[in-house]
């Protein structure tokens, strides 16, 4: 008769401290984003963190530390074990980690909200914080759909985007991701069926034709009716593709929604605090969006905690409805661990040269990320801000690519046909110019 399951698993006393026993236990019952169950490949153990390095817990490929070119997934723009954010949270935890939001307020919320307002795109008034930036999406549909129904118009119930985008892993954001392609395409014929125009012409820095302007014009003049709002990505397209478009672009969505009736919102989870070079991608366009969402580098990568900031106008929509409240309210929300994590962080960046950190940066990609132009199979390299993509003809060998660039002691994450990174903000220019081999390097190997 087999042991049942409780008898496998170690006591507190005794559980595993050598990376086989724990890559042991965690192919038995850690289930991996994006990962089949049971793991398939064993992922890297880390032991610890410190400044842009990973130090791990026995050396792969001969390597013991790798600098993290992907910022944690793009949230960990201040590096690990930064002084002022451990001291912000040690201060908090000795006042108080946790306390419900429904009828309590503390100072750590109220004044991440203030900043925020400060710092945002003007006209956002109003802040809800949520757990995470696909909750953070989801409240912004919410917001945006509660806003029409307290008018009158429960017909305004539908979603636009353009195609390419990927705002979440959760119900509402998952329908305005690219349904064809895309991470979502499993969920097609049961998520709710929004409007999709063409996706974005590449190129930052290339004005979009007449075609494709009056292609998004028409898009929102025809579907008006019913759409509650226009849901992107300024700037760039994130893990849908890391593709860059012009501003302009933002500009003609804020034109087609104001001239027929429409609301904006703008993610700006990737974007956000500095990535693109402005410290929200939509002040490369000079245009505010009647919602906007950010997340990741929002604590530096301490703790989960996004928002969705909206107009005063939104907010009121919705208080003349027959329900008068927002109806969302997640257990966690103002976590005040996760506020003074973000207090900190926003007075970090605000508080420093953060554009001349990432044009430093972005200069940096752009030279050592050059050589990749000439590999095989490269189809373009591309770099904005502290973004360095290198995309391939053909899906990346993500395994190879992944063990080249640990070869060169660099931790990166490609996927699809992309091979990427976003540094921490504090990353100098030599591990700069070593992340460029090493996307190089995965990219030839991949």
């Amino acid at each position: 008769m087999p042991e049942p399951a409780q008898a496998l698993l170690p006591s507190a006393g005794a559980f595993p401290a050598d990376p086989a026993g724990l890559l042991e236990l965690d192919r038995r019952h850690v289930w991996h984003p994006y990962g089949p169950m049971p793991g398939t490949t064993d992922p890297l153990v880390v032991e610890s963190a410190s400044g842009v390095r990973l130090r791990l817990a026995e050396p792969v490929e001969g390597v013991a530390e790798l600098v993290d070119g992907m910022s944690s997934w793009w949230a960990a723009v201040h590096g690990y074990r930064h002084p002022v954010l451990d001291e912000a949270v040690r201060d908090q935890l000795g006042r108080m980690s946790h306390v419900m939001f429904g009828g309590l307020t503390h100072e750590p919320a109220v004044r991440l909200a203030t900043r925020l307002v400060e710092l945002a795109p003007e006209g956002l008034e109003h802040v809800f914080l949520a757990d995470s930036g696909s909750v953070s999406v989801e409240v912004a549909a919410k917001m945006c759909l509660q806003y029409w129904r307290s008018l009158g118009r429960p017909e305004k119930h539908r979603l636009m985007t353009w195609r390419g985008g990927y705002h979440g892993d959760t119900w509402q954001p998952m329908s305005v991701c690219d349904p064809e392609g895309g991470m979502h395409d499993l969920w097609s014929g049961v998520l709710p069926r929004q409007v999709f125009a063409d996706a974005p012409p590449d190129g930052f820095g290339t004005p979009p034709s007449e075609a494709y302007t009056a292609h998004l014009w028409e898009t929102v003049e025809r579907h008006a009716h019913e759409l509650a709002a226009v849901v992107v990505e300024p700037v760039v397209q994130g893990a849908g593709g890391m593709r860059f478009h012009s501003p302009a672009l933002l500009r003609v969505l804020r034109e087609a929604c104001d001239a027929h009736g429409v609301l904006l919102v703008f993610d700006e989870i990737a974007t956000g605090f500095g990535r693109t070079g402005a410290f929200f991608a939509a002040g490369h366009a000079g245009v505010s969006p009647d919602v906007m969402c950010v997340g990741k580098a929002l604590t530096g990568g301490y703790l989960t905690l996004a928002a969705t900031l909206c107009t005063g106008r939104v907010a009121a929509g919705i208080a003349r409805g027959e329900v008068p409240v927002l109806a969302h309210g997640p257990t966690f929300m103002g976590n005040p661990l996760a506020c003074a994590a973000a207090n900190a962080s926003l007075d970090l960046l605000t508080g420093q040269d953060w554009q001349e950190e990432v044009a430093r940066i972005s200069a940096g990609l752009r030279a050592s990320l050059a050589p990749a132009a000439g590999l095989p199979g490269v189809a373009d390299v591309r770099v904005l801000g502290a973004i360095g993509v290198v995309q391939l003809d053909h899906p990346v060998d993500v395994a190879a690519a992944s063990r080249a660039a640990v070869r060169e002691g660099v931790w990166l994450r490609p996927f699809r046909d992309l091979v990427y990174t976003m540094p921490p903000y504090v990353t100098g220019d030599a591990d700069v110019a070593r992340i460029g081999r090493a996307v190089c390097a995965a990219a030839g190997a991949g």
